[in-house]
């Protein structure tokens, strides 16, 4: 895998920003992944919200558990993988590959200087085992009802269900406002 330098992962990011103007093939894929990650966030939300309702907070980590990969499967159409990914990771198949990592350290920089969580957004092309691809990230905000399950004061019965699901579980300590992960697209530009 060919790494970018920080230089040009930073250009990457103010073009993301929408500082400077991409190429339009660049500017259709990324209105594709925002739809993707748009319709994957909504789906997983609804999801979530329905069954933390009715069966509280470990209800809700099946639907992590279980439904996001399908999700995830689900919108990964038309040469998208779509997935999530984390610095600090419950499930250890979101385990950063090494640019998401770099990405998410830089989303931290950037969120520690006071740039809305919301803008935390990032494209590249990128070279891939001789593939060239699209990249995109976006950043996950913690949200009030993440901390059910991934805040610092979690119930008895969720630290039960964490630890027998996600031994090796990282994904908790969060506060509002936090970065949480981000979402990760990408998608083959070669025919």
């Amino acid at each position: 895998m060919q790494i970018k330098t920080i230089a040009a992962i930073i250009s990457s990011m103010t073009l993301a920003a929408g500082t400077l103007s991409a190429a339009p093939a660049e500017d259709t894929s990324m209105q594709e992944a925002k739809a993707l990650i748009q319709a994957f966030a909504s789906e997983l939300k609804g999801n979530l919200q329905t069954a933390v309702k009715e069966g509280g907070f470990p209800a809700g980590i099946e639907v992590c558990s279980v439904k996001a990969p399908g999700i995830a499967a689900a919108k990964s159409v038309d040469g998208w993988q779509v997935s999530r990914t984390s610095l600090k990771p419950r499930n250890p198949a979101n385990t950063p590959e090494t640019w998401e990592r770099e990405v998410l350290r830089h989303f931290e920089e950037r969120l520690a200087r006071g740039e809305p969580i919301s803008d935390l957004v990032f494209k590249e092309v990128a070279m891939q085992d001789g593939v060239e691809e699209f990249r995109f990230m976006k950043a996950i905000p913690t949200q009030q009802m993440c901390l059910g399950c991934h805040g610092s004061a979690l119930s008895a019965e969720v630290q039960k269900v964490l630890d027998e699901r996600y031994p090796e579980d990282q994904a908790k300590g969060y506060k509002v406002g936090q970065i949480r992960g981000a979402f990760s697209l990408r998608q083959s530009l070669s025919n």
